[in-house]
């Protein structure tokens, strides 16, 4: 059995049970999971196990991160990236904070919470979920934050400044900061001399939200700007931000080209984010053996100069394969081999 949880047996138990279904058949409700479930046992038994694991047993989060970045070979300082997804089951609107490390070319989410209302997230609910994974990684772990204009706001950079947190994100084109005169205007006009498609760091800071702070742009052929704030001088700060794409790219793993997380009937906030969490280890389980499957043999890359298929997907449909046909010999075997790839050690 892989080392996920040391500490709680119940829990290691039971979430590869959950994890395979998860790769297997890619369900989206209790009761799609509980059809493919191994063992002799009636489909009505596996779906009551898993109510029960969802509303008894406390999941613990921090361990579930730490074993995650054990499983994969994330180094430090982590670019952390930070961002909503949400979506709307009947009348009943479910709305994801995830704050995931970045590791090429997608997140690997570390923490995540459930707002319990529509829209967007406070900056109280942002300091707590940051908090914690200050708390569990280490300040001096983190390389910087990057995240969207959904995540600005006086308070909000103040208390990352005084936490010496670095960060990336973007702002609206209507902020007001200072020009190099002084004056308020709003920060599109920093960049408006600039053609399009170059981009700008400017090297000293601006005036804006009471504090100082550093401004890179470029101007897109649409004409729209993305305006980047940082906390110091950052030259690369458009490029750096460009990582949070990343969690855009979990995003879909978990839903629609992944696990179809948006179509659960799990509407209950504290089932969800444990939801969540058995998601996040079959997430790396497969991310972890397409890496492996790669290393054996690159994928075909096209003629757009993209791969055929992601390495999550690569390592998903592995995992499928295997999982649907483990009356074979062969594939018992691989199933071991896959297995294997999850121990910590």
């Amino acid at each position: 059995m892989p080392k996920l949880y040391r500490s709680t047996k119940r829990a290691a138990t039971f979430s590869p049970s959950f994890s395979s279904p998860c790769c297997k058949s890619r369900p989206s409700t209790s009761g799609e999971i509980a059809n493919v479930f191994a063992g002799r046992a009636k489909s009505e038994s596996h779906y009551k196990r898993i109510q029960r694991f969802l509303r008894f047993f406390e999941v613990p989060y921090a361990s579930i991160a730490l074993a995650l970045l054990r499983l994969l070979p994330l180094e430090a300082p982590y670019v952390l990236t930070m961002d909503r997804t949400n979506w709307q089951f009947g009348q009943t609107p479910l709305n994801l904070l995830v704050v995931g490390i970045a590791y090429k070319g997608v997140a690997i989410p570390i923490l995540w919470t459930v707002l319990e209302k529509k829209g967007n997230s406070n900056t109280a609910e942002r300091i707590a979920i940051v908090s914690q994974v200050v708390a569990l990684l280490g300040i001096h772990q983190i390389a910087y934050l990057a995240a969207d204009r959904e995540f600005i706001g006086r308070e909000w950079f103040s208390w990352l400044k005084a936490q010496q947190i670095d960060f990336r994100i973007r702002v609206r084109e209507n902020t007001q900061v200072t020009n190099g005169r002084g004056e308020v205007v709003p920060v599109w006009k920093l960049f408006r001399s600039q053609r399009i498609g170059t981009q700008l760091a400017i090297p000293s800071a601006r005036r804006c939200w009471g504090m100082e702070l550093y401004f890179s742009g470029v101007r897109l052929p649409s004409g729209e700007y993305v305006i980047v704030v940082s906390p110091h001088a950052a030259p690369a700060a458009l490029e750096e931000y460009r990582r949070r794409w990343e969690i855009e790219t979990l995003f879909g793993c978990l839903k629609s080209r992944g696990f179809r997380l948006e179509e659960t009937h799990v509407t209950d906030p504290a089932r969800l984010k444990k939801l969540l969490a058995l998601l996040a280890l079959a997430f790396c389980w497969a991310v972890i053996v397409g890496e492996w499957l790669v290393e054996q043999k690159s994928l075909t890359i096209k003629q757009h100069g993209r791969l055929c298929k992601s390495v999550f997907r690569h390592g998903l449909d592995h995992l499928r394969r295997i999982l649907c046909n483990l009356t074979s010999f062969a594939q018992r075997v691989a199933f071991r081999r896959v297995i294997q790839l999850l121990s910590c050690t």
